[in-house]
Formats: structure tokens, C-alpha cells, sequence
């Protein structure tokens, strides 16, 4: 483990990558969302952030965070706020102080993808279509490609920032299954 008082030069932690994945119709994007939660629990991928974006057939526009953020820091805040209170030993009023913080963080903060970013892009979809935002971390790319084959073909890749290598490497994996899978589609 490294020293963490050392002046040594020690490599920053990679950043996750932002990737924007359109699908056609607007529950593609949230059956995705549920594999890449199912994969992140069985430690194949990391996920820093999922959203799903749809724009319905009137063209309204909304955000679907996989997390509710003013739930989740509320909660957040009573455990923290809890065990400053165990410090001044009292833990209740620590409790409503943290509930009251969280709860404020959560309405007034944004975390992972920005959301005027995510509204900007969700408004040029087409009625009736979805996309996933999602911020991927470290993979096990073989496991994670295998579990991925039943989508080849039913997404784009809209914006990525992936580093060029990886990007390319996606748009090929993306084409080799799509023509795999229509390889093996019988004919009449």
C-alpha cells in the first residue's frame, strides 16, 4: 500500500467514461440499465452513474435517475449526522440535523452527468426513443461483452468519452454482432 504522506508521484485513480447509448423505442434503454445494475452487483462492470433518457410521442423530455438523489443523501446525512451525534453524545439531535442537510444537498446538488447536458442532448432524439447516459468505471470487457450480445444492433453510439482505442473497439464489437446475429437469422 502506498504511503499516502509520500511526495512520490503516485497514478490518480482512471476517471469513469461517459457513454451515450439511443435506442428506438423507450423501454430499450431501461432494459439496459437493469443488465448493466445486474453486472455492476456481480462486480463485471462499475457504474459511476446510470440515466435514462425518453422523449414520448408529444416530445416531452425526462430524466429517469437510477438513483434518487434527495432520498439518497437524506439518508445519507441522518447516518452522518447520527454519528456526530454519538460524538456529542446525542444522537437524535445529530440524526435531524443530518436528515436536514442531506435533504438540502439533495435538492440542491447535482451529481454524475449533468442534467441540463443530458436534457440539451434528450431534446434532439426522435418521439417515442430513449437513450442511456451512463458512466462506466473498470470492466471485465469478455464478460461484459458476452452479457451485452442480446442489444447488439438495438443502440447507437450517440457520444462517448471513451478513450479512441476503446471507442473503436466498441463500434467494432457493435458491428460484428449485428452482422453475426443477422448471419444466423434464417432465410425464406
Amino acid at each position: 500500500m502506498p504511503n499516502p504522506y509520500s511526495l512520490s508521484s503516485a497514478k490518480p485513480l482512471e476517471p469513469g467514461s461517459l457513454v451515450v447509448l439511443g435506442f428506438a423505442d423507450e423501454t430499450g434503454a431501461f432494459a439496459l440499465r437493469d443488465l448493466l445494475n445486474e453486472m455492476e452487483e456481480e462486480s463485471v462492470i462499475e457504474i459511476g452513474d446510470a440515466v435514462v433518457v425518453t422523449r414520448n410521442a408529444q416530445g416531452k423530455v425526462r430524466l429517469h435517475q437510477s438513483l434518487p438523489l434527495v432520498a439518497a443523501r437524506t439518508v445519507m446525512g441522518s447516518f452522518t449526522g447520527m454519528m456526530l451525534g454519538l460524538l456529542v453524545l446525542n444522537p437524535l439531535f445529530g440524526t435531524l440535523v443530518g436528515v436536514g442537510v442531506g435533504a438540502i444537498a439533495g435538492v440542491l446538488g447535482d451529481v454524475g452527468i449533468n442534467d441540463a447536458f443530458m436534457k440539451k442532448l434528450g431534446e434532439m432524439l426522435t418521439p417515442g426513443s430513449s437513450a442511456l447516459f451512463v458512466i462506466v468505471g473498470r470492466r471485465k470487457t469478455a464478460e461484459m461483452e458476452e452479457r451485452l450480445k442480446p442489444f447488439a444492433g438495438k443502440f447507437t453510439v450517440l457520444q462517448t468519452t471513451l478513450p479512441a482505442e476503446n471507442e473503436a473497439r466498441l463500434h467494432r464489437w457493435i458491428a460484428e454482432e449485428t452482422s453475426a446475429a443477422s448471419n444466423s437469422t434464417p432465410t425464406l
